[in-house]
């Protein structure tokens, strides 16, 4: 089902992986799918590699949950490094493969500057071709704390109104305090956007893992959460700390009325199982 339809209809469970590079990750990757497809989530994003390096593992591992599980997965799709001929050539593809919806991103640079030949210069720029298909419901990344490359607040809320106008829903980067969502949610609507955001949930399970993926993405690790994650060391004391602190965040989110939860997996199962189960979501 296209999720953009599914969005109108109910509330969602989601939840996000990344392709595995080597044989033990691709196991490590089979047995979280497996368990957390116990759960019946509404759908699953797989994501890209900077510079469209992972195209063909992205591709592979939606074929694989296609063929061999009941989850709807969704692609995501950047446009660097990417001309607009292998564009079409890619969402030729995954009309074939009966994929229905596609996560259309800008992408970030591979971390050596290197890219190859691109023909777009921003998502909305992929987005108009994706959506000129008319194959597939659109999703869009939102920063709820402002997009670490844009100019300005004002700029930011913009360009996402302009992706939002031609997409169906967007999914948010992480965050931690459900007053980003709730104010990116008010701005976007004094801009006659309406359209599901779906919050991205990630739960912190390392600390010094998550202070780089914040220090990349823009978002805040707010000092109430810092000065927590301070007084543990042990990591399955930091794990069941993040559990905490994701489960009162969902909460919160969905008490607010947000459309669904969209939970970061780092393709392990155990972490996102407990705050589904906390939040009662599999029956969502």
């Amino acid at each position: 089902m296209r999720i953009g339809e599914l969005l109108k209809t109910k509330r969602t469970l989601s939840f996000e992986f990344f392709p595995p590079k080597t044989d033990s990750a691709r196991l490590s990757l089979g047995k979280a799918v497996g368990e957390l497809e116990a759960l019946s989530p509404d759908f699953v994003s797989i994501t890209y590699g900077a510079g469209g390096s992972d195209r063909q593992r992205t591709a592979d591992v939606v074929g694989w949950m296609r063929s061999e599980t009941s989850i709807e997965a969704m692609p995501h799709l950047t446009c660097q490094g990417h001309t607009r001929d292998e564009v079409a050539r890619l969402l030729v593809d995954y009309r074939r493969r009966g994929v229905k919806n596609l996560l259309a991103l800008g992408g970030d640079a591979p971390l050596d500057g290197t890219i190859g030949k691109s023909d777009y210069h921003y998502a909305l720029d992929l987005i108009h071709d994706v959506a000129a298909s008319s194959s597939f419901s659109i999703g869009v990344a939102a920063h709820p704390e402002v997009h670490p490359r844009s100019p300005s607040r004002d700029d930011d809320r913009r360009h996402l109104a302009a992706k939002l106008r031609l997409a169906d829903f967007a999914i948010t980067q992480f965050f931690f305090d459900v007053e980003h969502y709730l104010r990116l949610v008010d701005e976007l609507s004094a801009l006659g956007i309406d359209k599901p955001i779906l919050p991205g949930i990630m739960p912190v399970t390392n600390k010094a893992q998550i202070g780089r993926m914040a220090q990349m993405s823009g978002a805040e690790l707010p000092a109430w959460l810092i000065e927590r994650l301070d007084r543990v060391e042990d990591p399955e004391h930091v794990r069941r700390l993040g559990i905490e602190v994701a489960t009162q965040l969902g909460n919160d989110l969905l008490e607010a009325g947000a459309p669904g939860l969209h939970l970061y997996t780092l393709n392990r199962a155990s972490t996102a199982k407990e705050v589904v189960a906390n939040l009662h979501l599999s029956t969502v």
